[in-house]
């Protein structure tokens, strides 16, 4: 028995695929339960009979056809139009247009790739210093995951109702707002604080440029009211939203805008879908995991054995989000939420913390956990785009982690930032 899992180990740390190594544990722990292995395909079934994954294929194409249209150079145009002229303007354009273009897309390397070609050139321009366009951009990509319609969000409340919790979406979108505000204001107040002495010169308000670039983004404009007034407001279930979202960017891209041939579209189908079905099969062998876990006992002995060490909620947390910000830097988001909700929910649970409170804490940390040295994804990817030595990077991006750090801690320990709005 020993030697098995010591095997599964070693496959995981060799490269195997997370599925396969998911799917193989669950069913190594059925069978020396005697369970019939059938219920691993049960497991898989299930997956089928939640609504919700509808909203998984149609938010991530959609974020993908963002991705390769125009979408990205009018977002930036606009809030530039809109706030360029401020103090610190770009920066916080940079920080505005990336967290948006994150929610939509749930993949901050995305993020990084598309609009740092755009963003990171025009803060140079502009007068910024390197280390803080470098710093402000390999930050921003990983903004954005606590605003709706964060795939995230959607992933973190399917796994944690499979594990008995009583998490709504909707809920959710509604919890991580404030918290998602509180970073990218503290974030922005930093930006235009630690530029006050640079001779960075201020563009000055054009009324015709605002104009110019509001009409060319005309179709793009009502895509966030209509979404996220949808969702917000009550009007709008999350499938509903998603569906919505996913018929709309398909036509003003395509057909209004042509600015993706038909001949490309089998093309982002299949690259969005990959990545759906990599989640979707990943997800259903974690079900079935969760469920051997549960029989078993596990997150019982687990708490039993936690709760044996540690009496306090506060410090609970405390040990939570520094085990939250190593496993957001060697692990990518998906595989967290799937392999490490089931565990820690119920622990949370024990000390009385509300579960939506803590898929906020959880996003937040490995949010953080993108850019914490050595092996936070956003530090090799920004480093692979704008060709810069890894080293370079990490010197860059400190003080953006700290601000970030600090808001983590806020909001792990004032449980209303993310429940005032849900009346929690």
């Amino acid at each position: 028995m020993i030697f098995i899992g010591l095997l599964l180990i070693l496959l995981a740390v060799a490269g195997a695929p997370l599925f396969a190594v998911i799917g193989a544990s669950t069913m190594w722990g059925f069978s020396t339960s005697d369970v019939d292995l059938s219920v691993v395909a049960i497991e898989l079934y299930r997956i089928a009979e939640m609504p919700i994954l509808l909203a998984i294929p149609l938010f991530t194409f959609a974020g993908y056809l963002l991705s390769e249209s125009g979408a990205p150079q009018r977002l930036v145009r606009v809030t530039r139009a809109l706030i360029g002229w401020m103090p610190g303007g770009l920066a916080i354009v940079a920080l505005a247009a990336c967290a948006f273009f994150t929610a939509f897309t749930g993949a901050s390397g995305v993020t990084i790739i598309a609009l740092g070609a755009l963003l990171y050139p025009a803060l140079l321009e502009d007068g910024y210093s390197e280390s803080f366009s470098l710093g402000l951009v390999t930050t921003s990509g990983s903004l954005g995951l606590l605003f709706a319609p964060s795939l995230p969000l959607i992933l973190y409340g399917i796994v944690a109702q499979q594990a008995g919790a009583d998490v709504s979406i909707d809920r959710l979108f509604i919890a991580g707002a404030l918290p998602g505000l509180l970073m990218l204001l503290l974030l922005g107040g930093w930006s235009v604080w630690t530029n006050r002495h640079n001779r960075v010169p201020l563009a000055n308000f054009s009324g015709r440029e605002l104009l110019a670039a509001l009409r060319v983004s005309i179709w793009d404009i009502p895509l966030p009211l209509i979404v996220l007034g949808g969702i917000y407001s009550g009007y709008f279930a999350v499938s509903e939203a998603a569906t919505v979202t996913a018929v709309y960017v398909l036509v003003v891209v395509v057909f209004i805008l042509r600015e993706i041939p038909l001949r490309d579209l089998p093309g982002i189908v299949h690259k969005s879908m990959g990545l759906v079905g990599g989640i979707m099969l990943i997800l259903g062998l974690s079900l079935a995991s969760t469920t051997y876990m549960i029989d078993a006992g596990v997150p019982t002995r687990l708490f039993g054995f936690v709760r044996e060490y540690v009496s306090s909620p506060l410090t609970f947390l405390l040990l939570l989000n520094l085990f939250l910000l190593v496993l957001g830097a060697i692990l990518d988001i998906f595989s967290a939420l799937i392999l490490v909700v089931p565990l820690i929910l119920p622990m949370a649970l024990g000390f009385g913390i509300d579960p939506i409170h803590l898929g906020i804490i959880f996003l937040a940390n490995m949010q953080l956990g993108y850019l914490t040295p050595p092996v936070g994804l956003n530090l090799f990817i920004s480093g692979y785009r704008f060709d810069k030595p890894i080293a370079t990077i990490y010197r860059s991006t400190v003080p953006f982690f700290l601000v970030l750090l600090f808001c983590v801690v806020v909001i792990t320990y004032w449980p209303a930032l993310s429940l005032w709005l849900i009346g929690g």
